[in-house]
């Protein structure tokens, strides 16, 4: 069993980055916490494209999991270090689990699934950030995200087919994502598919044009936009925003989710938050959520 720390006291420092497993740039899973509650994880397996395995996928439900707790956090960016943010799951590892037993290879496909669950149901936003490929199960990943910012040289595919599987433990999350009409083309063709063509249907929110150092900037500037967005917005009001959409999402209108509905409002008009940002928009101040601390990226 991997041994994983992350360092709270840097937390206090003035915007300063902190990358923690072991403290090692090796490990496959980075991550950084800075001094607004955002917090990054980072795929870090470049030589392999940042294919995953049963390693990678374990390091990424211990992050998730771990960050989900500490109260400071504000937002989770998901993003990966080299050419591509991944090829999806290592064809090696896949090989050795095909001469495994059924009930090994059931165990190890409810990691995945666990793993698209932990990201999909994080309590605060999410925000992918691609670059290169997002194939298959990386594919996914995206798709269980809030927010999904591309690079316009990024290509997405759902592979599966190709290789004789399917996309299946990620399949709930790319046909909420994209709907059930083009999962079945995409799934059925395994085309890749262009960053214009991943906005139309769905797939990702933004593009930032790929101009080398101008790109780069940009792509920056664009995630410091977001972020800055969600940290101007009361932390307990979004979390409760996310809950309400998955609630919505699993549920017909009827009489019980009007109920629902009815009650949250309620409740949250006369909690502190929300009672804060009502007396703020009044006294024409600053909520006190709000920070005035720089965001920086890099």
């Amino acid at each position: 069993m991997k041994e994983y720390k992350l360092n709270q006291n840097r937390l206090a420092e003035h915007t300063q980055k902190t990358y923690e497993q072991s403290d090692t740039e090796s490990s496959d899973v980075l991550c950084e916490i800075d001094a607004n509650g955002i917090a990054t994880l980072i795929l870090n397996r470049v030589s392999k494209k940042n294919a995953f395995d049963d390693s990678m996928i374990e390091s990424l439900i211990h992050y998730i999991d771990t960050l989900a707790a500490i109260p400071t956090i504000r937002c989770l960016l998901l993003r990966a270090n080299g050419t591509h943010f991944s090829a999806g799951a290592d064809l090696h590892w896949m090989q050795s689990m095909a001469v495994k037993s059924v009930k090994e290879n059931h165990q190890d496909a409810q990691q995945l699934a666990h793993l698209m669950q932990t990201l999909d149901t994080f309590p605060h936003p999410t925000i992918a950030v691609v670059q290169g490929c997002a194939f298959g199960g990386a594919l996914g990943l995206i798709c269980c995200c809030d927010i999904v910012i591309a690079q316009s040289d990024s290509q997405f595919c759902l592979s599966e087919v190709k290789l004789g599987l399917i996309p299946a433990t990620i399949g709930p999350y790319v046909c909420r994502a994209i709907g059930v009409r083009y999962s079945r083309r995409y799934m059925l063709t395994a085309e890749r598919i262009d960053a214009n063509t991943a906005q139309h249907i769905g797939l990702i929110h933004l593009i930032v044009d790929t101009e080398a150092k101008v790109e780069e900037n940009r792509l920056e500037q664009q995630i410091i936009q977001l972020t800055q967005a969600i940290l101007n917005n009361s932390p307990a009001a979004l979390q409760q925003a996310k809950a309400l959409c998955h609630t919505c999402e699993n549920q017909p209108i009827d009489k019980k989710l009007i109920k629902y509905t009815s009650h949250l409002i309620a409740d949250i008009r006369v909690s502190e938050q929300g009672q804060e940002g009502l007396s703020a928009f009044f006294d024409k101040r600053q909520p006190s959520w709000c920070t005035n601390t720089k965001i920086n990226t890099k």
